[in-house]
């Protein structure tokens, strides 16, 4: 395959899709920024499925340290065949989706609108049921996307709870470094974490570590090498995997690490060393001045380091989408895959 797929052409547009969002939503995100912080909220849920739940859970993790309220993903099973929570006006109900078709997502979002809950959903058509739905529709302006595996959707919904959530807690220093993001984002596309290629080109099995907000891109990473490469990989919190999945860990067996700047770093890395010293082919992505161990692929440093991982995100999606096509597939056509899938 010598013309460039429509999935590496879709992530390189994310910097240019990602700074038109930010410019397009300003107005909208302060106006609901201050909704936010006028109203006593008791419960925050997020919504969505796949590389969107994702977002939805990088969202939460890093607006529930920033706001100290809980904010927590939930299955949309638990409303809609348990319909609860019950949901009302204090409970903010907010959805993560590319295409706002699923229709687990738009009843489950209907649930809480209809007990008088505020609603926002973070969509790429702002004509889909989950958008016209929801009190707040946020239009995630990523342009059209038809690559079964999303790339610029993801980065753009990640940007988008970072947006909200810096508008909310009036912080400027992320709000700054958001409207740098792009030309950041520009530098990680062509940053070279060919590397991994090598060390993966054979691989059936991996884990994907990471902590802390960087958790929630891990989910993403193996979602990917899943879909694009075909590899069992699966995504664990750097905490977790001492436990019980470390004693799948053999000599070679390979595992890639997550590492930007942020209070997880530190032992995200120290997880990682210990694995080297059983025999581990461990590859570390990380972002600053790390010492005590090898740091394979260079995340980009962003201006915030929040923003960091948007930026391992960037660069990891060049790698993949030619890690598959090295391993003979692709990463256009999945199997068994469709671009929107309506679960119920």
């Amino acid at each position: 395959m010598n013309s460039p797929t429509q999935m590496f052409k879709e992530a390189s547009e994310a910097p240019t899709r990602v700074a038109h969002q930010l410019a397009a939503n300003a107005a909208a995100v302060s106006e609901l920024a201050g909704e936010l912080r006028a109203n006593a909220c008791e419960a925050m849920l997020t919504l969505a499925r796949g590389s969107s739940d994702h977002a939805a859970s990088f969202f939460a993790y890093n607006a529930m340290a920033a706001s100290k309220r809980v904010i927590t993903s939930i299955p949309s099973s638990l409303v809609n065949l348990f319909q609860a929570p019950s949901g009302g006006p204090n409970t903010w109900a907010f959805a993560f989706s590319q295409s706002g078709q699923s229709p687990d997502l738009v009843a489950a979002m209907a649930h809480f609108a209809n007990a008088g809950s505020p609603t926002v959903a973070w969509v790429n058509d702002l004509k889909s049921p989950l958008a016209t739905g929801a009190r707040w529709a946020l239009d995630l302006h990523a342009g059209p996307e038809t690559s079964v595996a999303a790339t610029k959707s993801y980065l753009a919904q990640l940007v988008a709870g970072l947006h909200l959530q810096a508008l909310w807690q009036q912080d400027d220093h992320l709000a700054d470094a958001l409207s740098a993001l792009p030309q950041t984002m520009n530098r990680a596309l062509t940053e070279n974490w060919s590397k991994a290629l090598d060390r993966l080109a054979r691989v059936h099995q991996l884990y994907v570590l990471g902590r802390g907000s960087a958790w929630p891109l891990a989910m993403e990473v193996a979602l990917k090498f899943k879909e694009t490469c075909g590899i069992h990989a699966e995504a664990f919190s750097s905490a977790e995997v001492v436990h019980g999945p470390m004693a799948l860990v053999q000599p070679g067996f390979a595992v890639l690490v997550i590492a930007p700047r942020g209070p997880g770093q530190a032992d995200a890395l120290a997880v990682s060393k210990a694995l080297r010293e059983r025999g581990a082919a461990v590859l570390v992505a990380a972002s600053g001045n790390v010492s005590g161990v090898a740091s394979d692929l260079t995340i980009v440093e962003s201006r915030h380091p929040l923003l960091d991982g948007i930026c391992a995100m960037q660069s990891f999606y060049v790698m993949v989408e030619a890690l598959a096509r090295l391993r003979g597939l692709n990463p256009d056509e999945p199997a068994h895959l469709s671009k929107v899938t309506r679960t119920h």
